[in-house]
């Protein structure tokens, strides 16, 4: 089959590489219909996620048509038609119980490598993002072996085009996920997004959902402020404002009472920090750079909250985390746990609520996904997001 592989540090390629087989009783294998290229597999691009190997196949957000399973899997058969959840998560640990499937205790088989890592426990397995999370080949390709297959894959009975709901997969579920854990008071409540990539853009959206008197986008590309602005938030470009200061004029002086961080690691910026951050980060003395999270912290009022989707990798420093204690500002971060969130949003979407597909700038092959990394990447030809056919 086709695949997008992992070739080294900004270099991706497409490859024949065998189809997957299943390799335990509760495994499926789905054909792959439409894939995506994420904000995040540009962390891999870049060389800033440790442990990638040559020939790993990329991609965690895809869909398709289940053409195999395990005979211990019970809530699938040949021929359904499947979202499937960028995390692998066994269902049936702890976390996983509690509703925490990001956080599962038996998905990752390389969990010591990250324990090392980090310092601590590890996260679940994902789909195509590194030996530390797993090592699983990822969607970017014909075919993908799907573990816990009773517990990852959902149905799509309806018939709902691709494009509209294969985001339930990851970025929809997570910029409904950082808005959400904000505890917004609906009709009260003013909301900041830092970053207006696609889950900046669903952050925004699920603000407004979750019924944020006001939602605030901040970034410097001006199709991704304007995408920001049909949906009826007011935008601030960086480049041109003072941030800070912006953000206190159109908030009475208090700031925003929530702040969602939709960028990570690779945040740009300007002033010495952020110059010593990309410094830093290019001699691979720190894998983040913490603009946009500085400005959440320093932003936010006080007693609010920090939601954090964007990707961080490792240690950091030039935190102002005394700026945080003495505000009373509240963290939530980590990854989405989208089996959590893909029925009701599913539901949203069935209702006409909101047409995911609103965010794709660019559709392709599978043979122009190399190109299409760094267009993403490098924010050309108003790129926001690369839907792939692997089949075209």
């Amino acid at each position: 089959m086709k695949a997008i592989v992992w070739q080294g540090v900004n270099k991706v390629g497409v490859e024949t590489v065998p189809d997957p087989t299943l390799l335990l009783p509760t495994d499926a294998v789905v054909k792959i219909t439409s894939t995506a290229i994420c904000g995040s597999d540009l962390h891999l691009l870049d060389g800033y996620i440790p442990s990638m190997e040559k020939g790993d196949i990329l991609g965690h957000e895809f869909m398709g048509e289940v053409v195999e399973v395990g005979r211990d899997v019970r809530k699938l058969k040949v021929g359904d038609r499947v979202v499937v959840p960028f995390n692998i998560s066994c269902g049936a640990c702890d976390p996983c119980r509690r509703g925490n499937f990001s956080a599962c205790d038996n998905s990752n088989p390389n969990h010591r490598m990250a324990e090392a890592l980090n310092g601590a426990t590890s996260g679940g397995g994902m789909f195509g993002y590194s030996h530390i999370y797993g090592g699983y080949a990822g969607g970017q390709a014909q075919y993908v072996r799907v573990p816990f297959a009773d517990v990852g894959p959902h149905k799509i009975e309806s018939d709902l085009k691709d494009e509209q709901v294969l985001f339930l997969t990851d970025i929809f579920p997570t910029g409904y996920q950082a808005a959400e854990q904000c505890g917004i008071v609906p009709g009260r409540d003013v909301v900041a997004v830092f970053g207006a990539g696609p889950v900046g853009q669903f952050a925004v959206r699920s603000a407004q959902m979750l019924g944020a008197a006001h939602v605030i986008c901040i970034d410097r590309v001006p199709e991704r402020l304007k995408m920001a602005e049909a949906a009826g938030a007011q935008t601030i470009n960086y480049e041109q404002e003072d941030v800070l200061l912006a953000l206190r004029e159109a908030t009475g002086g208090r700031g925003p009472d929530h702040v969602i961080d939709a960028v990570g690691m690779e945040a740009h910026g300007h002033g010495p920090g952020a110059a010593i951050d990309k410094a830093k980060q290019n001699m691979r003395l720190t894998f983040d750079r913490l603009t946009a999270l500085r400005w959440a912290i320093q932003s936010c009022a006080k007693g609010g909250t920090v939601s954090m989707p964007g990707v961080y990798g490792g240690l950091v420093d030039k935190m102002p985390l005394g700026a945080a204690f003495a505000k009373g500002l509240i963290f939530r971060m980590g990854q989405t746990h989208t089996h959590r969130h893909i029925g009701p949003l599913l539901s949203r979407i069935e209702a006409g609520e909101i047409d995911p597909s609103f965010v794709i700038t660019h559709r392709a092959s599978l043979d122009q996904a190399p190109e299409l990394y760094k267009t993403f990447r490098d924010k050309q030809d108003r790129c926001i997001k690369v839907v792939l056919n692997p089949w075209a």
